[in-house]
């Protein structure tokens, strides 16, 4: 058996320790040559998800606001970009005054109506955002909700679970899905989806757009346009909102809107919150002006706990969970890095978001 002497063990350890340090050094200068980009923090309340913080470092420096605070004035020069993971960081003047070498802005999702765009644009900073990756998921949480209101689906689980129940009840009824009449106010990516899963449930479809669709793709899913909105919620078993919050459609939907809707009908928001004028909506679910109501989305989120929709029996509100799956998270964060190393590169943007 081959023996070795003290030394040599000695030089060999000191080699292998050498190798590691250099190695060490090496990913150090690696991450350091990766343009910077600022998230808000990895893991925590509000952080980015531990595994797209992984995805992320792939590609860039990783810096939280928490580091680049502590030394603003190193930092400020690396950062090249930022990742807005559920609206955070906040992306005010004052940062972006302080950020010179800021190049874009990459929103991990569709909606961007917290971000302004017309003052990130005038400091020559590109805004992008991630539609390819939201449109399914989104589809999906809409055609749950809508069947979930409809069947009482969280009420009868209540009741089926309740401590007090002894039997069920033979007049506890619901309505049906299939057949019925859709109305999608926004047949964007996302409308586009719903009115295709619709489609399965041979619903008749309506939709309202600013524009609207090519008839060849009206013809694939049955559905047919409605140029005034009016029409659209008189004739709707279901009222779906699928827009994005501009200053157009701010309460898009609010008193006179509601009152234009079936006493049988349910309105259902999966875009945001602000697009119904939830006052209105509260007085029109209490005074049985429309059946029931399904929310993702609500203003603000999450509501106050003694806000008067929480004590509703005709609403069901989920907690903005249309993107909230394994999968589309990720879509978004791979989609938004493809986006930002576009600008970095100067290369064609995929999903660049312009100032109205």
């Amino acid at each position: 058996m081959e023996s070795y002497s003290a030394a040599s063990l000695a030089s060999a350890s000191h080699l292998i320790m050498s190798r590691a340090r250099f190695s060490l050094l090496n990913n150090v200068m690696a991450e350091e040559e990766l343009p910077g980009v600022l998230i808000l923090d990895i893991g925590g309340t509000h952080g980015v998800l531990e595994d797209l913080a992984a995805l992320l470092k792939k590609h860039f420096h990783l810096i939280t606001m928490k580091e680049f605070l502590g030394n603003r004035e190193e930092m400020s020069k690396k950062i090249q970009s930022v990742f807005v993971f559920e609206c955070r960081p906040t992306i005010d003047r004052e940062l972006l005054e302080s950020l010179p070498n800021l190049k874009v802005i990459g929103n991990s999702g569709v909606g961007v109506d917290h971000l302004d765009l017309k003052m990130i644009s005038s400091f020559g900073v590109k805004v992008t955002n991630t539609p390819h990756a939201v449109a399914d998921p989104t589809a999906d949480i809409g055609m749950a909700l809508m069947l979930a209101s409809a069947r009482r689906l969280v009420e009868g689980c209540q009741v089926a679970v309740s401590p007090d129940t002894k039997y069920f009840a033979v007049d506890w009824l619901g309505v049906e899905v299939t057949r019925a009449t859709l109305g999608i106010i926004g047949m964007g990516s996302i409308g586009y989806k719903v009115a295709q899963r619709a489609r399965a449930f041979n619903m008749k479809i309506l939709y309202h757009n600013r524009n609207r669709r090519r008839k060849e793709e009206e013809e694939a899913v049955g559905a047919h346009y409605c140029a005034k909105m009016e029409d659209l919620l008189q004739q709707s078993d279901f009222v779906m909102l699928v827009v994005n919050l501009t200053p157009e459609t701010h309460k898009l939907i609010g008193k006179k809107e509601l009152g234009l809707m079936k006493p049988t009908a349910t309105l259902i928001n999966i875009s945001r919150g602000a697009v119904i004028d939830q006052e209105a909506l509260v007085e029109a679910l209490q005074n049985k002006v429309i059946r029931a109501a399904a929310l993702d989305v609500t203003y603000p989120e999450p509501l106050p706990r003694d806000h008067p929709l929480l004590n509703l029996n005709n609403v069901i509100i989920t907690p903005h969970i249309g993107t909230a799956t394994v999968q589309a998270i990720r879509m978004m964060a791979e989609e938004a890095i493809a986006n930002i190393l576009a600008v970095l590169n100067g290369q064609p943007i995929p999903s660049e978001v312009f100032p109205k």
